[in-house]
């Protein structure tokens, strides 16, 4: 294997940033930032609420403080996680870009063994920046997953990521969910 540990980290962090933008083309207005879950769970205020953990965790935890507002709030501790009407896609998307290249410029910078320290960690403060690079990597799966559920729920659109959709070709999808309605069914005695 020639590719750093480093440079694996930051492959697989890149290619869920990608999967992710991804998942938000073609989506308007109301369906990108309305809620779709019983939560309140929708594809821009996760799209922000990443954008916030990347600038925290790359900006605060090893003192680069990120160059800009970071939506996070004592007040309402739910503001990242969806958009008032006066915030725009745009605006989202801007601080993603910026936030990642907060992240990346730090990634960059240092070692996987620098020293950082996450606040409210409690005992597990201590951090070094390959914990960080895992803990953004697992972050950012965990929201992506739900981006991709969240989409497929919209319209039907599913897919990896862009030129490696990895779905089978030719399948008839309603019979196959029907399929599994019916096994799921007689599993529980219907």
């Amino acid at each position: 294997m020639t590719a750093t540990h480093k440079t694996v980290l930051v492959d697989y962090l890149g290619q869920l940033r990608e999967a992710w933008l991804w998942k938000l083309e073609g989506v308007d207005d109301l369906d990108v930032r309305r809620p779709l879950t019983p939560t309140g769970s929708n594809l821009l205020g996760l799209t922000k609420h990443v954008a916030a953990c990347a600038a925290e965790y790359f900006g605060l935890v090893f003192d680069r403080p990120f160059p800009g507002e970071v939506p996070l709030s004592d007040d309402d501790p739910l503001i990242d996680l969806w958009c008032p009407a006066e915030e725009s896609r745009a605006d989202v998307l801007d601080l993603w870009h910026r936030a990642w290249a907060h992240a990346d410029a730090t990634i960059e910078t240092l070692p996987l063994d620098a020293a950082g320290r996450v606040p409210w960690w409690g005992d597990r403060a201590p951090v070094t920046l390959q914990q960080i690079l895992v803990h953004m990597t697992v972050e950012l799966a965990r929201h992506a997953g739900q981006v991709d559920v969240l989409r497929e729920g919209l319209d039907g659109f599913a897919g990896l990521r862009p030129g490696v959709e990895n779905m089978p070709d030719a399948i008839d999808w309603p019979a196959h969910v029907a399929r599994v309605e019916r096994a799921a069914h007689e599993a529980a005695g219907d």
